[in-house]
């Protein structure tokens, strides 16, 4: 019951979230292009705005292509494609936030984009997942790992007793 109240209010809190980040994300970016304006000028700013977007555009280009092909060979090979699907979903929302105009968001798009920093973001959402679909509690996995039981079973493995269920 406790639970369920838990996910009540979490469902309660996120139109709220939404708003707050509608109404402070534009507002954040205005002020940073208006900021660099006055540092840089008006013309250096649209410029500067326009070869971060090209520079976006491309590298969403490449490296959504490079996820597809590893996300196709995952496939092909009978592997569970985790990691490929976590960088597609990355790329995706980094393209997306590229396509925004503003210092902000790009930011944070080439932070989903690049290659050298995926890593971070897609160690960041696999945490967030994790703990969303198992309620927060990870008991197998990666020594020392957030939410992780700090040594694994050195034996040949738990035992997981359940119930297969066909519909």
């Amino acid at each position: 019951m406790a639970q369920r109240v838990t996910r009540m209010a979490g469902r309660r809190r996120w139109p709220w979230l939404l708003t707050l980040a509608l109404l402070v994300v534009p507002t954040a970016e205005l002020a940073i292009i208006i900021w660099v304006g006055q540092q840089i000028g008006g013309w250096p700013t649209l410029a500067l705005l326009l070869v971060e977007s090209a520079l976006g555009a491309w590298l969403v280009k490449r490296e959504g292509a490079r996820t597809w092909r590893a996300l196709a060979s995952a496939l092909n090979s009978g592997r569970m494609p985790s990691r490929q699907l976590s960088d597609a979903a990355l790329v995706l929302v980094g393209g997306t936030l590229l396509l925004t105009p503003g210092f902000l968001t790009d930011a944070v798009g080439f932070f989903f984009i690049l290659p050298l920093t995926r890593p971070l973001a897609r160690g960041v959402l696999e945490t967030v997942v994790t703990r969303k679909l198992l309620g927060g509690i990870v008991t197998v996995g990666r020594a020392g790992g957030p939410g992780r039981r700090p040594n694994p079973p050195s034996g040949p493995g738990d035992v997981i007793e359940g119930e297969i269920v066909d519909r």
